[in-house]
């Protein structure tokens, strides 16, 4: 099997402005590697969801992300408080937002869905107090 092309970022929590650079940075990549538009969007648009939701909920997190030449995985990693219930918390809507952050523009309840959505594969790994594992599949050939 050939080695993955790995891309790894760092998410810094509470940031609202280094938001999203992760996915942007991964976007220009796919595009430089010529992966269609169809799923670079998939994979731009979950892996800001994912991105926001550390910012929001978990003081920042890791995101990995493997090139296949059939797929691209993406990893998302933290060590926030963990997701207490993981079908309430992927219903459209839901959301554990703070006030504050909902006056920003953000934590609609919209993201878990999203990454769902916009992806082939999605496990959610979580454990209260310890942090979640998001691993997402976006599957180059649909």
């Amino acid at each position: 099997m050939t080695e993955p092309l790995r891309f790894h970022y760092l998410v810094d929590g509470g940031n609202f402005t280094s938001a999203g650079e992760a996915s942007v940075e991964v976007k220009k990549k796919l595009r430089q590697l010529g992966f269609s538009p169809e799923v670079i969007r998939c994979v731009s648009i979950a892996m800001y969801e994912g991105e926001i939701n550390m910012v929001i909920h978990a003081r920042g997190g890791e995101a990995e992300v493997l090139v296949y030449p059939d797929r691209i995985e993406i990893i998302l990693t933290d060590q926030g408080p963990g997701i207490a219930d993981i079908g309430l918390a992927m219903q459209e809507g839901y959301s554990t937002a703070p006030d504050n952050i909902r006056t920003l523009g953000f934590g609609a309840g919209m993201g878990l869905p999203n990454m769902k959505r916009y992806t082939d594969e999605m496990r959610i790994e979580s454990t209260v107090g310890v942090g979640t594992k998001i691993s997402m599949t976006v599957l180059v050939n649909k």
